[in-house]
């Protein structure tokens, strides 16, 4: 599946465009995290970017997310490694892989970094710094949807807190201009 085929799914079957901003910045996180960690940058942005195609379907059957989005994807010629990512995103497979583990960190840091850049003065996430990120981290009551113990799995890859968000910063600063922000 190339990277274009995985979009045109996720355009299809995706209704809300901030799930798809969210989907893009999954996938931004998951190149750059391969590129830190020596993984497959082609196959951990495919798993980021394809790892909520299910959402609208199973928003409420959530036993379901994950499973759905391996079935539509079954017969798309992804490796097994993105389709268990997939699946251990919502703890429907053991996290035994850098990618596995790369993604569950992953997924609510994209939500921590929006939350911060729409509180920032500027609204805009190139003026977000990293500790402008760590203080948010650090609020309870903030971005409470992006879960602080799953952000700190990084740390089973090897990854310090402000290293993993400095990475996560810097990719999604990367796709401004696709995230709005």
């Amino acid at each position: 599946m190339t990277r274009q085929e995985a979009l045109d799914l996720v355009n299809s079957h995706v209704s809300s465009s901030n799930l798809v901003k969210h989907m893009l910045a999954v996938e931004a996180v998951m190149k750059k995290l391969a590129r830190r960690l020596g993984g497959d940058e082609e196959q951990w942005g495919l798993a980021g970017l394809v790892h909520d195609l299910d959402y609208d379907y199973t928003s409420k059957d959530p036993a379901r997310h994950g499973l759905m989005a391996v079935e539509m994807l079954s017969d798309k010629g992804l490796p097994a490694e993105v389709l268990r990512a997939i699946r251990s995103h919502v703890n429907h497979a053991e996290a035994v892989s850098a990618m596995d583990k790369a993604i569950i960190a992953a997924d609510p840091v994209t939500g921590l970094i929006v939350a911060s850049a729409l509180m920032h003065p500027t609204k805009k996430l190139r003026n977000v710094d990293l500790s402008f990120v760590l203080n948010r981290f650090k609020e309870k009551s903030f971005a409470r949807g992006a879960n602080r113990e799953q952000i700190k799995t990084c740390s089973t890859l090897g990854l310090e807190l402000e290293e993993f968000l400095a990475l996560s910063l810097e990719a999604m600063s990367e796709i401004d201009a696709e995230l709005g922000l």
